[in-house]
């Protein structure tokens, strides 16, 4: 009896390993801090890797009403509308599920599909996506969408069919307990890593690691202090792009 009920257990051991996904860390570099550094930190690493992640919601689909491309308002409350299709919105997910991107700024979290925000006068582009159980954002085309609309007496962005940046992870400001693991999550828009030729470059404390996928980037082991995170769109050769949100600053600050 107790072989019987045995070999059930193993069974659901094995497929709940298999069915876990990887967390192997992929392309790990690891640098020695400063001197000083390495006083404060007791790995004596820092480390820049990566993991394999579940796609989650890969058919989803987020379509913009509003604002339309080009389109002016008067100083105020801008609307904003969105159409959701293949994905739970407001159906148990647990967080936030839509985030907007305006000018490169921090993410603003909606659960929401219409809504308004206060505007100043001048020339934005919104990103807005969806997210997944995490608070990662969704990669897969259609997952996603842009605009660039007026607000006031305002002039367009010079045009550029050059792809850019749109990071969901850090929050510029945002605190870390040290020892914490770091994610660095972020979007392409307007392009394809691959088959563009290009890479996303992390800059930190002097230090720096490449990617030419989607996957988003994890810190460990940065030692107390504010440090600064400059990510970069480049193209393989290391030559930078010219558009206007194609290198992003945000500083983390790890007590």
């Amino acid at each position: 009896m107790k072989k019987t009920l045995l070999i059930p257990f193993i069974i659901f051991v094995i497929m709940s390993v298999s069915c876990s996904g990887s967390r192997d860390k992929k392309e790990e570099v690891k640098y020695s801090p400063t001197p000083v550094d390495s006083l404060v930190n007791e790995n004596n690493e820092i480390s820049f890797y990566y993991f394999e992640e579940q796609k989650d919601f890969p058919d989803a689909i987020i379509e913009m009403y509003s604002p339309l491309n080009g389109e002016s308002f008067k100083p105020g409350k801008i609307p904003f509308e969105f159409n959701i299709k293949n994905y739970p919105f407001g159906e148990g997910l647990t967080g936030v599920q839509l985030n907007i991107i305006l000018n490169s700024g921090d993410p603003i979290g909606y659960n929401s599909p219409i809504f308004q925000r206060e505007l100043n006068e001048g020339t934005y582009r919104v990103v807005a996506y969806l997210l997944d159980n995490q608070g990662l954002a969704l990669k897969e085309f259609g997952n996603y969408v842009d605009r660039d609309f007026l607000v006031g007496d305002s002039r367009p962005f010079p045009y550029s069919a050059e792809p850019y940046l749109a990071v969901n992870l850090p929050f510029n400001g945002q605190t870390f307990p040290e020892n914490t693991e770091i994610t660095v999550d972020f979007l392409v828009i307007g392009g394809d890593l691959e088959l563009d030729g290009l890479k996303v470059q992390l800059s930190i404390d002097g230090f720096s690691y490449e990617i030419n996928k989607l996957n988003p980037i994890r810190i460990s082991h940065l030692p107390k202090g504010e440090h600064l995170i400059q990510l970069k769109l480049l193209k393989n050769n290391g030559a930078e792009l010219d558009g206007p949100f194609s290198s992003i600053q945000k500083t983390v600050i790890v007590q």
